[in-house]
């Protein structure tokens, strides 16, 4: 009978979600920029590693830039499986040239390299030695220089920007699924333990959380950064340990109230221990309401990364990440190249705006006093 009503609450909640608009297009968007970002640099046309391949003759350029680009191949190269490819970037990328124009004879090929504004490049001459599995000029024209369009543009090192923005979308996804995990780990067993135990237990996390809530998140943030160095998952680790606390006391207050029900008191009187009590008959009926923070933690870390990577104690170059892109490019908003900026802020706002929407619908959905 209870799984039964367990069921029929599920579906309610399902329900009410399928007639959220904006909680389903969220839920959409969410899933679409997850898929991206694990299968990045299989979208990315820049698939190396980082997207971090830099055409300084082509800097700056607006979105729709065309160019030719020749492709020498590496010299040094190491292998690589597909799956390595596919989820880490191409190591053996190449080094591109911009060039305007080519000249094939019958063993080399003669470049003129891309330059920008009046100072023309000195042409450049290549054999077919320098490439693989080609014998004439022509083969390397056919093989290795082609039309490259970069649809956002190139930034101020000439990467392509969205190359960068695909790839950087891993790094918000990271921060906010490895922040949220820490913190549901920290904030549930503290905040379990505090509110079945109460008492001293209670006191003593009470004023943990008090104090660890007392100090501003980003101050936290960057002090647990600046104590675990800079890098890559150091951010993650310092943002999810200052997250922690609004678990806990949501936690706390739900075991509070469900700890008086009549099942709790039967399962005590059966005598079960603390543990099963705790895990299979409280926290089951206690975390609706964590799941709503955990969406709006899941945006709010991936402000906290952008805001760390502007300052530059977040994840560090060549890492792509979106906060990184808009400190690299924040003064071309008053040179005529606001874009730069521009399109890795609106990549942040809507995600974080697609998180804060979906907690909104799921806040609704699981509201047991609506109909």
């Amino acid at each position: 009978m209870l799984e039964e009503q367990s069921n029929s609450l599920s579906r309610l909640a399902l329900q009410r979600f399928k007639k959220n608009l904006w909680g389903v297009l969220s839920f959409w968007f969410i899933l679409f920029c997850g898929i991206i970002a694990v299968f990045a640099y299989l979208i990315a046309p820049d698939n190396s590693q980082n997207a971090n391949k830099m055409h300084l003759s082509i800097h700056s350029k607006p979105p729709g830039f065309s160019v030719k680009i020749l492709t020498l191949p590496a010299k040094d190269e190491t292998s690589q499986n597909w799956g390595d490819k596919a989820f880490f970037g191409e190591k053996n990328s190449g080094i591109e040239i911009p060039i305007e124009q080519y000249e094939v004879a019958d063993t080399t090929v003669t470049i003129l390299p891309y330059a920008d504004g009046a100072l023309a490049g000195m042409k450049k001459e290549y054999g077919v030695s320098r490439f693989k599995e080609v014998s004439t000029g022509e083969k390397i024209a056919d093989h290795y220089i082609q039309e490259k369009t970069f649809l956002l543009g190139t930034d101020k090192y000439g990467r392509d920007l969205l190359s960068r923005m695909l790839v950087g979308i891993r790094i918000s996804f990271s921060i906010g699924f490895v922040a949220v995990l820490i913190s549901l780990l920290l904030g549930v067993l503290l905040g379990a333990l505090a509110g079945y135990f109460g008492g001293k237990t209670d006191a003593l996390i009470m004023w943990l959380i008090n104090v660890t809530w007392s100090i501003p998140t980003l101050l936290l943030v960057i002090a647990i950064t600046l104590a675990l160095g800079k890098g890559f998952w150091q951010v993650f680790i310092a943002v999810g340990l200052t997250m922690w606390v609004e678990v806990a006391r949501v936690v706390r207050g739900q075991v509070l109230a469900v700890k008086e029900m009549q099942y709790v008191t039967a399962a005590k009187a059966l005598g079960y221990n603390h543990f099963r009590i705790i895990t299979r008959h409280i926290l089951p009926n206690s975390l609706a309401p964590v799941i709503v923070i955990s969406a709006a933690n899941f945006a709010a870390a991936i402000l906290i990364e952008s805001g760390l990577s502007f300052l530059g104690i977040g994840a560090q170059p060549p890492t792509p990440s979106w906060g990184a892109m808009i400190k690299d490019h924040y003064s071309y908003i008053i040179l005529g190249k606001a874009y730069l900026a521009i399109i890795p802020g609106i990549g942040i706002m809507s995600l974080v705006m697609a998180f804060m929407l979906l907690g909104n619908a799921l806040r609704d959905a699981l509201d047991v006093r609506r109909g």
